[in-house]
């Protein structure tokens, strides 16, 4: 059995390797860097729009809408300096060539982003709200871009995906300043009326 062409081609491709490690090391390198000026791209649009009048949830979209803005900028050009032969056309050819699977794909994961974004937009809630949705009821703790966070009265967290949130009703228990409460106190056939009237406003006569 000769082994030669097999050789060679493993030869072949261990001088391509050691010819683009150079582009691989310096690519690296390019992503680290681009991941502590991510961060700081994060930290700078927190602070700058701190002080404007905004909602909490409203900053929080702007500060992850430029997280993965930088990021993904910072993927491309690593993408570009290892792979030389990669220049951004060639992405919208691969996109355009396998966007319906990389829909089918990444359907849920776009799905939950796209409704995450909507309730930072229109605000149906913020955060420190009470909600409940089906059997679940508590206070709103972060909203993200996949997932609603509450803690339930009980002390739990639920993870509720935004995708849930966006399609089925939610019941905001403080959406308004004033709520009206009702309760229903029964009294024996026995008992004074009248009296337990004075018991229950407090000595005022005449409320209802």
């Amino acid at each position: 059995m000769d082994f030669s062409i097999a050789w060679q081609k493993i030869n072949q491709m261990g001088r391509n390797f050691m010819a683009l490690l150079p582009n691989l090391l310096f690519g690296l390198v390019v992503f680290v860097v681009f991941i502590l000026i991510v961060r700081g791209v994060k930290a700078l649009v927190e602070r700058l729009v701190q002080n404007r009048g905004q909602s909490q949830s409203l900053k929080l979209l702007q500060s992850q809408l430029s997280y993965v803005a930088a990021l993904l900028l910072g993927i491309l050009v690593t993408v570009t300096i290892m792979v030389p032969s990669f220049t951004p056309a060639s992405l919208i050819s691969a996109l355009g060539v396998g966007g319906v699977a990389i829909g089918f794909a990444f359907k849920d994961i776009f799905q939950n982003f796209l409704a995450g974004v909507l309730p930072l937009v229109t605000e149906p809630f913020r955060i420190d709200d009470q909600i409940k949705y089906k059997d679940f009821e508590g206070t709103v703790e972060t909203i993200q871009t996949r997932a609603t966070t509450i803690k339930t009265y009980d002390g739990r967290r639920v993870v509720i995906p935004n995708a849930e949130l966006f399609i089925n009703a939610v019941t905001v228990n403080t959406a308004y300043d004033k709520r009206r409460l009702q309760y229903d106190i029964g009294i024996g056939y026995g008992d004074d009326i009248d009296k337990t009237r004075q018991l229950y406003y407090g000595g005022h006569e005449g409320r209802g």
